[in-house]
């Protein structure tokens, strides 16, 4: 007993545990960090953490540079248009595929035979084993191009180009003969959903051409991107080379990134509860040693004691974090010596 001499059970018992609930709330600030920092490790592979907005989200104050999930149909608020054939379409992307009804060579070992096919690219025939009944045209009377929609939104946000871009799925568009100028009414026929310079549509000759255009429908989609103000753009400095994803329907984040930890839950109640937690050892610690506890010191010296930890662990991972917590160590430390100037 010569070990505890001049020290009563009950002190030794406020001694030991004031010591395990300082611990214990700095190891809950330190593992509360550790989980956080390495969701963040992981979240800037794809360009930082992701805000999940939800469904039709607005922008707000606060979230410029910030990833954020948005889960939206496409608003297409300036349609893209074919000038060429006075096609106008309620879709983000319209492609026009343009093909000519050509010969191909066809080789099979030590066989080679010739097929009239459609074919979106010249073929030249110069190349041709045997080019004697075999000639191509030498050029298409029009080429295909992309039309994208001057202005498309999801939710408030508008679409960054590469976003736009990748939006999943295609369709096959009916074009409206009745609106081809004059020039081109003359000239093409609709055959199926193509314009076609076909005499007979059903039995093309060398040399015609038919027009056909893709667009992308508009449905539910999941967007995920960097806020640029009112925009929603991709993430250049993103480490995966990405920056921004695109899928059909309401994907929560974890599936779009399957790489991603779970997300910590309630941060802050984890933070406060270090801070109570070592709040309380503190006050077990100044009771052994006074004789009564002091709330008010004990408070600061939690604070301090907590924030200091907590500012090491974020020094090389988050200055903005860790000034924080160092603002929390200056107001602990405050709370002591007030108190202590108090009790002076």
């Amino acid at each position: 007993m010569d070990l505890h001499k001049g020290l009563s059970l009950p002190a030794l018992a406020l001694n030991v545990s004031g010591a395990v609930l300082m611990l214990a709330g700095i190891g809950l600030m330190a593992t509360t960090a550790s989980r956080l920092q390495n969701y963040r490790v992981a979240a800037n592979l794809h360009g930082g953490e992701v805000i999940d907005l939800g469904e039709d989200a607005r922008p707000a104050a606060g979230q410029h540079g910030a990833m954020a999930r948005v889960v939206a149909v496409p608003h297409v608020v300036e349609a893209p248009q074919d000038p060429d054939f006075n096609l106008r379409a309620n879709t983000s992307v319209l492609v026009r595929h343009v093909e000519m009804f050509q010969w191909r060579e066809i080789k099979v070992g030590d066989s080679v035979h010739y097929e009239l096919d459609w074919v979106d690219h010249l073929l030249d025939a110069g190349h041709f084993v045997d080019r004697k009944g075999h000639a191509n045209p030498v050029g298409f009377p029009v080429s295909g191009k992309q039309f994208d929609a001057g202005l498309v939104q999801v939710g408030g946000f508008k679409l960054g180009p590469i976003l736009l871009h990748g939006m999943p799925g295609t369709s096959r568009l009916t074009p409206d003969i009745t609106a081809l100028p004059d020039n081109l009414a003359a000239s093409f026929t609709r055959y199926q959903n193509y314009l076609v310079t076909s005499a007979k549509p059903g039995d093309p000759r060398l040399g015609d051409v038919r027009v056909s255009w893709d667009e992308v429908p508009l449905q539910q989609m999941t967007f995920v991107g960097r806020i640029d103000g009112d925009r929603l753009v991709a993430a250049t400095d993103a480490a995966d080379g990405k920056g921004y994803v695109v899928q059909l329907g309401n994907v929560p984040v974890l599936d779009i990134f399957p790489d991603l930890p779970v997300p910590p839950e309630f941060v802050w109640t984890w933070r406060l509860l270090s801070v109570v937690l070592a709040s309380l050892g503190a006050f077990a610690l100044i009771a052994a040693k006074r004789g009564r506890g002091d709330p008010q010191l004990a408070a600061g010296l939690g604070a301090a004691a907590v924030g200091a930890v907590a500012s090491v662990l974020w020094l090389h991972a988050d200055t903005t974090v860790m000034g924080g917590w160092l603002a929390f160590v200056l107001a602990g430390l405050a709370l002591v010596t007030w108190r202590l100037y108090r009790l002076r």
